[in-house]
């Protein structure tokens, strides 16, 4: 729990400061904000996830360019920059190795057949890249503040329902528990 709520602080702060001050403000707080994470994260650890280390680059370059020429429309792209890496990261996984991301990641916790993985896999590609066709569609069709209540609001629900969908189908791949023997 304290993972999930360490990598929504700059959500957060960027939501809270866009709602009291303006989406320059709350850019300069959410670039400031990935840096304390991805520090605290280093020193902490000894280590920085590649991806955070994607995420704080392209919100220095992103949310550089959106204060520095006051246009908001950098930021925006952001997300969907990030959610077609993450796609495309997972589709390229089909072809590069002899396990997909989704698998690396979680075989540890759980068996599932290797067709079952590649089928995970390619969807949560496709879910990112979605996210990130929406959120093309919501920065070009709406206001942004819309744009600030999908990206804060929208994006982690499509997830999180996104995930239960998953577990629903990974569930009926799963191997019954061996029965303990008694003795």
């Amino acid at each position: 729990m304290n993972k999930i709520l360490f990598d929504f602080f700059p959500i957060v702060l960027f939501f809270i400061t866009y709602k009291n001050y303006d989406l320059y403000v709350a850019t300069a707080v959410v670039i400031a904000a990935t840096f304390v994470q991805v520090s605290y994260t280093w020193f902490r650890h000894k280590k920085v996830e590649t991806m955070q280390w994607v995420t704080l680059g392209l919100m220095v370059t992103m949310g550089g360019a959106t204060l520095y020429l006051q246009d908001e429309q950098f930021i925006k792209w952001k997300l969907t920059i990030i959610e077609w890496l993450f796609g495309g990261v997972l589709l390229g996984s089909h072809f590069i190795g002899k396990k997909t991301i989704i698998e690396k990641m979680m075989d540890a916790n759980m068996e599932l057949p290797n067709k079952i993985w590649s089928i995970l896999n390619f969807v949560w590609a496709l879910f990112f890249i979605s996210v990130g066709c929406i959120n093309i569609y919501v920065m070009f069709n709406y206001n942004t503040e819309d744009w600030v209540n999908f990206k804060t609001f929208g994006v982690p629900a499509m997830m999180a329902v996104f995930i239960l969908l998953q577990v629903g189908f990974m569930y009926k791949y799963m191997p019954d528990p061996e029965p303990e023997s008694e003795e």
